[in-house]
């Protein structure tokens, strides 16, 4: 199996993907990628939210032509033009400095237009991402199986990447997205047996942001937890920057990406005698200024609270209308039930700073 630290690596705007290299997280403008004001603005708010790598829509030319001056404007954002059917587009795009692109080669025509895009990207080093999506098959494709499966997303990404190996082009990623997750998970195990490319992986149109980060995080989590994948991109009806918020949750939550302030709390019980719910909530709030790479328990109860305070850096665990404030597994005091956010927070703050 090719896992992700045996994939062939490539570079995307100076990000690797793929050859071991850290997990990227990815999203994707859903403004008009010609509205300069607006794509700049949220591609600076991506950025801002973590995102590694980002993604614009390039439906016509007059979006094509922008690239240059989006370039300009947000420097070092490695950026992925999304284009379909038309090959003039990635010619246009890769002349302006684009990072990488998403295109299918079967889908843009004659083999000389794909010849063209594969020689252009190839003379300034622009990888190309094969998307292959499951609602998309070719006709002889679902002829052939009757209905999309594993094998025929991977057969479908094959034939793509033979389009453009025929073509002397070998930086490639593939991704291989279906809304349903056992389907999208089959099919990046079948890819990952089969294929030496690294794999941007993702559940798609999996919905508005509780369902889709839920379906996003069993499909990608699963997956991450194999050893398969090297960068992700958590699709959402929802503001772009959830989905980097997303995205690095699950990277977190599979133990592939640190840095950042974790926070543990308890589920509650019929033993919790505090508003452990509130609490968490406000502490979570709070933290959210702080960056360090720490971690902070909030619990409810003697039964495991007092343990989980101790591993933690920093923690309250709770008793009847108080609770005791802990650091690195010592008892600090016992603070009131009304003061144990600020005492907690005081305490995090006078060591880490905001």
């Amino acid at each position: 199996m090719y896992t992700r630290d045996i994939t062939k690596r490539i570079s995307a705007g100076g990000v690797p993907i793929g050859g071991g290299a850290a997990v990227s997280v990815q999203s994707m403008c859903n403004v008009h990628t010609w509205d300069i004001p607006a794509v700049t603005a949220q591609i600076r708010a991506l950025r801002a939210a973590g995102c590694d790598i980002v993604r614009l829509a390039v439906p016509d030319m007059e979006s094509a032509r922008a690239v240059s001056s989006i370039k300009e404007l947000v420097p070092g954002v490695p950026l992925v033009a999304d284009i379909h059917f038309d090959y003039r587009l990635a010619l246009e795009c890769a002349a302006r400095g684009i990072d990488k692109i998403r295109i299918n080669p079967g889908n843009i025509g004659a083999k000389e237009n794909v010849a063209a895009v594969a020689r252009a990207c190839a003379e300034r080093h622009v990888p190309i991402r094969i998307g292959v999506n499951g609602g998309s098959l070719e006709k002889p494709l679902l002829a052939k199986y009757g209905h999309p499966t594993a094998e025929a997303i991977v057969e479908s990404a094959k034939g793509h990447i033979r389009l453009l190996n025929d073509c002397g082009f070998d930086d490639i990623c593939v991704s291989l997205k279906s809304s349903s997750v056992p389907l999208t998970v089959a099919a990046y195990r079948l890819a990952a047996e089969e294929l030496p490319y690294p794999l941007h992986l993702g559940v798609t149109e999996t919905g508005t942001a509780y369902n889709g980060v839920v379906r996003s995080a069993v499909g990608i989590g699963a997956l991450l937890m194999e050893g398969i994948g090297d960068t992700i991109r958590v699709s959402l009806t929802a503001d772009p920057a959830e989905e980097v918020k997303a995205g690095i949750a699950i990277l977190k939550a599979a133990g592939l990406r640190g840095g950042g302030v974790r926070l543990v709390s308890c589920p509650t019980c019929g033993r919790t005698e505090i508003d452990l719910i509130g609490l968490a909530h406000e502490v979570e709030s709070r933290l959210a200024g702080i960056d360090a790479d720490i971690t902070v328990a909030v619990m409810g109860c003697v039964v495991n609270g007092p343990g989980e305070a101790r591993e933690a850096d920093y923690g309250v665990a709770g008793g009847r209308g108080c609770g005791l404030l802990f650091k690195k597994g010592e008892i600090v005091r016992k603070v009131p039930e009304e003061g144990l956010c600020d005492a907690l927070l005081a305490l995090i703050e006078s060591e880490v700073g905001r």
